[in-house]
């Protein structure tokens, strides 16, 4: 997928952005303070995928704790860039934790709270000088449920006086972009290189999204962080996600994503991570991690062992992705199918890397095993899974080894 504008050049640690790759970011749930937790949790999401992690630093506690941190994951040789979001007190923290602002890879800044009143321009300018000091990058990030509230109230006004006024929805829409837009040029004009600027505009609408990036996207070069704030739980958050991010993805808008779900009970933190790279590799923007193709079932396939045969190889292929991915790194272009009967069994195992045709009801009791197109063999028996996994592993073996 290509942009279709070119984009400042921003390099965050050893990630870039603007150059048309899209990389999935990600954020910690745990108290900062707490920095073996953090950094347990950081190295978890950075396991699972996640290019960058973000980390509240709301005080004086979680300030002093990420050159710890930081620490701990260079010493597990992750290199993961570590990411503060700052939200009223962002000048205070890293002028008082100077090695806080080393340490982090970028600042993220929320233009509806950095300041306000007279103090809002003085305390910007000083995150603006610590990050211009300290090389690091700065997401301008805008929230609609923190907006600048001074701005708002003179758009409001300014909209009043139209002969045809905005609704409130598009008025909110213009603040965002206007908020985050004068913030970078403000940036700017403070010493800060464009190609040291990262914008985003967070709403929780899908529309609302779509819009405002469309049109940020056409009025800037800054490269753009996507991602639908408070997305929500469960099956909600995930199609509302990835509703409006595939609909900008697909037209080339989008520098980084996070999905931003509300996690089950004691769901994983790492499912942000998968859904937002499920996004990527749907749209074939990206890959990272092998594809597995499997039929939704029907009356033909009253037993469910194709069910639970698909669900197995899933779970082996990320069990195994951790070290896959640095020994057998092509094989995050594998596409594995687990069909459950005759009738587009064989076909789809066929156009897969590597594939199986389960027996449908009152079909014959064997398996047909396809790797690239050809029948290598055919399984029977009570333990079929167990042979078709061993055959999975040795095929990435032999297909996907650095060695060969």
């Amino acid at each position: 997928m290509k942009h279709n504008k070119k984009r400042y050049n921003v390099n965050i640690g050893d990630v870039s952005l603007g150059g048309g790759q899209v990389v999935v970011q990600s954020m910690t749930n745990t108290d900062t303070a707490d920095a073996k937790a953090t950094a347990e949790q950081i190295y978890q999401l950075w396991q699972a995928g996640s290019q960058m992690v973000r980390i509240t630093v709301n005080n004086e506690a979680s300030a002093a704790a990420v050159p710890e941190i930081v620490d701990r994951l260079r010493a597990a040789r992750c290199d993961v860039p570590v990411i503060g979001d700052f939200h009223y007190n962002g000048h205070t923290l890293l002028r008082a934790y100077p090695e806080c602002a080393q340490k982090l890879a970028k600042y993220r800044i929320n233009p509806g709270n950095v300041g306000f009143g007279r103090k809002k321009d003085q305390q910007f300018a000083e995150i603006i000088e610590i990050a211009k000091a300290n090389d690091k990058p700065v997401r301008i990030g805008g929230n609609w449920g923190s907006l600048d509230q001074k701005l708002m109230a003179r758009m409001m006004d300014e909209n009043a006086q139209l002969a045809e006024p905005l609704s409130s929805g598009e008025l909110i829409e213009k603040a965002l972009i206007e908020s985050v837009l004068s913030s970078a040029r403000q940036a700017e004009e403070l010493g800060l290189a464009a190609d040291k600027i990262v914008i985003s505009c967070k709403v929780s609408s899908v529309q609302s999204l779509i819009s405002i990036y469309e049109k940020l996207h056409q009025e800037c070069r800054y490269p753009l962080h996507l991602g639908l704030t408070e997305a929500g739980m469960g099956h909600k958050g995930i199609v509302a996600s990835t509703a409006a991010l595939a609909v900008l993805l697909q037209q080339g808008i989008g520098d980084t994503i996070r999905v931003s779900l509300t996690p089950e009970p004691n769901e994983a933190r790492t499912t942000e991570v998968k859904i937002a790279q499920q996004i990527l590799q749907s749209l074939e923007i990206e890959s990272f991690k092998p594809e597995v193709t499997a039929c939704p079932g029907c009356g033909r396939t009253t037993s469910v062992f194709f069910q639970e045969l698909a669900k197995e190889v899933t779970e082996h292929m990320d069990k195994k992705m951790p070290e896959w991915r640095l020994t057998h790194p092509g094989v995050k272009d594998m596409n594995v199918a687990v069909m459950g009967c005759i009738v587009n069994g064989p076909g789809e195992s066929k156009y897969a890397d590597i594939g199986i045709s389960l027996p449908g009801t009152g079909e014959s009791p064997s398996a047909p095993i396809f790797i690239r197109g050809k029948k290598t063999h055919t399984l029977k028996g009570n333990n079929i899974g167990e042979q078709f996994i061993q055959i999975l592993n040795d095929f990435v073996e032999q297909e996907y080894s650095l060695s060969e």
